[in-house]
């Protein structure tokens, strides 16, 4: 009886000790070995082996499933926290795990096979590590896989065939790794659901497998660049949706690029690094390889029945005749072709359809695609014949002239400066006026500068290179006025504002509520004045300013580009108009209190560089942007303390961040949209343009002509 007593004491000790290390449920004992597995770091701080479960800790997620008892781990994210680990084979015990997030550390080592007995993983986010070793045998036995991205790793070892049983995968990322060798024909056919696939940066070689033409439900960019991909390209990738843009630069591809279906939407950059290869839309042409055979005219024998020792003069005369007849019918051919090719495959540049029509109906389906290629770059390239001096119509004038670019504008210069005006505001570009002219016609009026006293000639050039741009979405420029000490210009007014107002509201106004149809007829109509000025304006305008401030609406809600190509013109005038300088100066108002201006939250991160040069990407990133603001109703302008609801440091990372880890698509759109259910599917689709557009790689995002026609797609 007293040793009973004796040992009682220490029973207890040991059992209260068990207690404690098992009252943790079998999810928390699994994650662990991930603290285990890691250097000491700060994260980890509150995994305590004393909970009941890990449902508290930091990048934990929890949820109630009907077949346990109590919350199990359903998520992962330790994305970013600088670990240096491996990853252990036990978090494959999770059984209800959904999204694993590692992205962003310096995990090592190969990917454990056992972590794919985690049967409800449907996102792996693995990509910013240093893994290696081969993709995992049992990587496609989980049912429901649908988004893997291994990019900016080590992996090494041939892409495997048994990648086509991942048949619920929608996006397949293992850019920037090692693997080698080529790729298996069979694998892509049963991939039916396979939205992204992104192969760069690897060492692939051999054939690009021509039923990757199968992946019907592919959209955005096929990236299979920088491998050494060889010999020709399949037709068969021709079959692929018409939305989806070619990222195939920096193999060794070689032959003719093939003109069927989806090739027909692809520019010249989507090519490059292929010395040989040739065709459109290359300015590479492709040289006859095959020499057609030549027929000997020669002695047949000496002795050979109706041998001859030559051709009789007249036969050798008509010979030659009917060659120069064979080029010249060959000639005429070519020319034909040329012509055909360029009339269907180009625009008239005037607005409107190829077949006529509505203007307001939407963008050439392939706006001024010129035989034989674009430009060498994008860049802002500049017109020799937007280069002279010189105009047609009434675009000439002297200096001191108030010179009308648009016919239906006859007014005198004493006319505008008896006009009343109202300060519009102030910006880099100058001071806007709304001018009401003498018959009640209000336009706008733009002072620059009053710089550029002995650069008279290249003013006018760029301003006669704005004028000539005619299009339903785009701002028109009615006139001009040079003077030493005065610079305007005078273009239409639009009535409604801009569409920063429209979405954000004026000051002392009621911020009006736009519909999903509304918001999509102005993300088209700005998409398509843009593509106008990137390929059919004089100078193949970058505007390099695209924000909401920058669209004007109408009263129709119909939105016009505004304020393309001034920075050419600000180069030579200034940006500051003096309150006294110019005899304009007293009849206009001068603005005082000149803005602080705001750094740009709708620029490319390309072009926040000091002393870039500015490229059409420039646009389409932030034509991007100005998407997403319209889907989601947040500005990259408003501070996040001004909003308790919006934590939102950069909008477009926010955005990415959500389609990553599969939030709810009513956690990101603009909660004045839900109310109209039937659009979800459009606008999800108006999401992945946006997403396209922002890219971080200015190569990978499309051109606004591919932009505008994918929102064409979409119906309001």
């Amino acid at each position: 009886m007293l040793l009973q007593k004796l040992h009682l004491p220490a029973f207890l000790v040991v059992l209260n000790f068990c207690l404690r290390v098992f009252s943790l449920n079998p999810d928390g004992l699994s994650l662990l070995s991930l603290k285990s597995a890691a250097s000491a770091a700060a994260i980890f701080s509150d995994w305590n082996e004393n909970d009941a479960t890990p449902c508290r800790w930091t990048g934990i997620t929890c949820a109630n499933v009907s077949a346990s008892d109590g919350p199990r781990v359903i998520g992962i994210s330790l994305a970013g926290k600088n670990l240096r680990a491996y990853i252990p084979s036990e978090l494959g015990s999770l059984i209800y795990l959904r999204r694993l997030n590692l992205h962003g550390n310096d995990f090592n080592g190969a990917i454990p096979d056992q972590l794919f007995n985690a049967s409800s993983l449907h996102s792996i986010f693995l990509y910013g590590n240093n893994l290696s070793g081969p993709l995992p045998p049992s990587l496609c036995s989980i049912p429901r896989l649908r988004i893997l991205d291994f990019s900016n790793n080590s992996l090494s070892g041939q892409l495997p065939k048994f990648l086509q049983n991942c048949r619920q995968l929608r996006r397949l990322i293992l850019a920037r790794n090692r693997f080698s060798g080529g790729i298996p024909v069979g694998i892509f056919p049963e991939l039916a659901n396979l939205e992204q696939l992104d192969l760069s940066g690897n060492e692939f070689s051999g054939s690009i497998p021509g039923d990757m033409g199968e992946l019907k439900s592919l959209s955005g960019t096929l990236n299979l660049s920088y491998n050494h991909f060889g010999g020709k390209i399949p037709n068969g990738l021709g079959d692929l949706p018409l939305t989806v843009s070619f990222d195939l630069r920096g193999n060794d591809l070689s032959g003719e690029i093939p003109q069927t279906g989806s090739f027909s939407n692809q520019g010249p950059t989507a090519f490059l690094d292929n010395p040989s290869l040739c065709g459109f839309p290359l300015q590479r042409s492709c040289k006859n390889s095959t020499s057609s055979g030549s027929v000997e005219y020669g002695l047949v024998g000496n002795d050979g029945v109706g041998g001859r020792k030559g051709l009789r003069p007249g036969m050798i005369i008509l010979i030659s005749v009917a060659d120069a007849v064979g080029v010249a019918v060959v000639g005429l051919v070519v020319v034909y072709v040329y012509w055909k090719r360029k009339d269907s495959r180009g625009c008239s540049c005037s607005g409107k359809g190829k077949l006529g029509g509505d203007e307001h109906a939407g963008c050439c389906a392939f706006p001024c695609i010129v035989f034989g290629g674009f430009p060498s770059n994008d860049s802002e390239v500049e017109s020799e014949k937007g280069g002279g001096s010189g105009g047609s119509g009434g675009m000439s004038g002297r200096e001191g002239d108030l010179v009308a670019i648009d016919k239906g504008f006859n007014f005198e210069l004493d006319e505008l400066l008896r006009a009343s005006a109202y300060v519009l505001g102030k910006s880099g570009l100058g001071i806007v006026y709304k001018v009401v002219l003498g018959n009640g016609v209000p336009v706008a009026v733009r002072r620059l500068g009053e710089g550029g006293e002995q650069r008279y000639k290249e003013f006018v050039a760029e301003v006669q290179a704005i004028g000539r741009v005619k299009h339903p979405n785009v701002v028109k420029l009615k006139a001009y006025y040079w003077a030493p000490d005065e610079k305007l210009l005078i273009s239409d007014f639009i009535s409604n504002g801009s569409l920063a107002s429209a979405l954000r509201g004026k000051a002392g106004q009621q911020l009006s509520s736009l519909s999903w149809s509304i918001r999509l007829k102005i993300a088209k109509g700005a998409a398509c004045g843009l593509a106008f000025l990137h390929e059919c304006s004089p100078r193949k305008f970058v505007h390099a300013d695209v924000k909401p401030s920058n669209i004007l609406l109408d009263n129709d809600y119909q939105p016009y580009v505004s304020d393309f190509g001034l920075n050419r013109l600000i180069t030579i005038t200034g940006n500051n108009p003096s309150s006294s300088g110019g005899f304009i100066g007293s009849a206009l108002p001068y603005l005082k209190a000149p803005q602080l201006e705001k750094v740009n939250n709708y620029r490319a991160p390309e072009a926040r560089i000091p002393g870039a040069r500015p490229t059409q990407k420039w646009d389409v990133y932030s034509f991007g942007v100005v998407l997403i603001e319209l889907l989601t109703g947040k500005s990259p302008e408003i501070s996040p303390t001004s909003s308790a609801s919006m934590d939102i440091l950069d909008l477009v990372k926010w955005v990415r961040k959500g389609f990553e880890e599969e939030s709810p698509l009513s956690d990101m759109v603009d909660p004045k949209l839900l109310r109209e259910v039937q659009a979800k599917k459009e606008v999800l689709g108006a999401f992945h343009v946006a997403l396209a557009c922002t890219e971080g790689d200015p190569d990978a995002r499309p051109q606004m002509k591919t932009v505008s026609e994918n929102l064409e797609k979409i119906r309001a």
